[in-house]
């Protein structure tokens, strides 16, 4: 029977050292035009968008053993692959595996009509107005959780939802739904930007994520929309190796999933650039896409414990990204209120 990590601390340290070898030679800060349709480019350099640990899948089935994975924009046959850029079959004594996801991107705005709430609740849609060379321009994404900060209410989900990306300044108006959703920012405030962990295109990044105090405590409700419910308790839980999922997202509502890996390195595009983040978590949908454009900052749900695990921002038509849950709230100093 595989062995489970049950949480990162899991992970041995022979895992970890490969993966940082495998990250060091084979994951660049390179930034890529999009390729066309028919087109792929088998330089890793340019190929490779993530390196993570999970289980070696062989024939859609997992094995028995840990693998480095090698998260691809596009997975080719060996004979269209220059020998100069194969990757390894192996990371020192590591078995790889190689698992195609296409590129990642940071998940914002998408078409779907979602409702005006009251009180508004995790689950539904939220967003910033865009203001300077983009003023007119509509977004949204998805409210998490509310959250405690210094006695205050406030909503947690991304920093490229509620703070485009660094770009807005504390006091900015936050509106529910967001402004693609339902234009009207006269009636639809129901916070103000209070504080983000900036997101650096140059450096190493661990979460994206922002909090904005709520205006009135009616306007809002702990309670997570659709089948998640409320949650057992603030208190985030380890994230796992196969640990079964949920949320509810602004654009694909309630969705159930599993985590396949929780120490991922991944480049994201994002409007500021190619941005790289370590020790994230990946997951797979169950019967379907787990997320898309538009959920970024749902706050996922581990359906056992009914506590959270991960703040979802970004991924692919294949593979959803979170931060580690705990990594949020210890970098914005705050509490998940239950």
């Amino acid at each position: 029977m595989a062995t489970t990590f049950r949480s990162r601390k899991d992970i041995p340290t022979a895992l970890m050292d490969a993966k940082k070898s495998a990250v060091a030679d084979f994951l660049t800060k390179e930034t890529v035009a999009p390729l066309a349709a028919f087109a792929a480019r088998p330089s890793p350099s340019q190929n490779v968008v993530g390196i993570g640990i999970g289980h070696k899948f062989k024939n859609g089935k997992a094995t028995g053993s840990h693998s480095i994975r090698f998260y691809v924009e596009r997975k080719l046959p060996d004979r269209a692959i220059p020998k100069e850029f194969m990757l390894p079959a192996r990371i020192g004594k590591v078995p790889t595996d190689v698992i195609e996801t296409g590129a990642f991107r940071a998940f914002a705005a998408a078409h779907p009509e979602q409702a005006r709430h009251r009180p508004a609740h995790p689950g539904s849609s939220v967003g910033f107005q865009f203001t300077g060379a983009k003023a007119g321009y509509v977004m949204a994404g998805t409210f998490g959780a509310l959250v405690q900060s210094n006695g205050k209410l406030c909503i947690l989900s991304n920093n490229h939802v509620l703070a485009n990306e660094n770009q807005l300044p504390s006091g900015s108006p936050i509106f529910q739904p967001g402004l693609l959703d339902k234009n009207s920012p006269l009636k639809d405030q129901i916070a103000k930007l209070t504080q983000f962990v900036p997101i650096t295109a140059g450096g190493s990044n661990k979460v994206d994520c922002a909090i904005a105090e709520v205006l009135k405590q009616n306007l809002v409700s702990p309670v997570i929309m659709a089948k998640v419910g409320k949650l057992a308790s603030g208190q985030p839980v380890s994230a796992a190796e196969g640990m079964s999922v949920h949320k509810t997202g602004r654009t694909t509502g309630y969705t159930q999933g599993v985590i396949r890996d929780i120490s991922a390195d991944v480049k994201i595009t994002y409007d500021v650039g190619l941005v790289t983040f370590t020790d994230q978590m990946l997951i797979d949908g169950v019967g379907g896409a787990f997320s898309a454009a538009g959920d970024s900052g749902s706050l996922i749900v581990d359906r056992k414990s009914k506590q959270p695990v991960a703040l979802l921002f970004a991924g692919s038509p294949s593979q959803t990204i979170a931060n580690h849950i705990d990594d949020v709230l210890q970098a914005l100093g705050v509490s998940i209120v239950a």
